[in-house]
């Protein structure tokens, strides 16, 4: 894979280690880039779900209130 090397501020990069739990930070930054990958994947997938099933006239229960 290839590889790209940014500059952050520190102050940013020292929360996402703290948040994250993680010491390094390139392993941090690198691990909060594929969460948000990750929830974007799935939120496109529960979206189509929903619009298949308007289309076809499937009944689906009511999505728990997110937050």
């Amino acid at each position: 894979m290839a590889k790209v090397n940014i500059a952050l501020d520190a102050e940013l990069v020292v929360e996402v280690m703290v948040l994250a739990g993680i010491g390094n930070p390139q392993d941090a930054v690198e691990t909060v880039v594929r969460d948000y990958i990750v929830r974007g994947h799935r939120t496109e997938a529960r979206a189509a779900s929903r619009d298949e099933a308007g289309r076809t006239g499937e009944m689906l229960p009511p999505e728990p209130p997110q937050g």
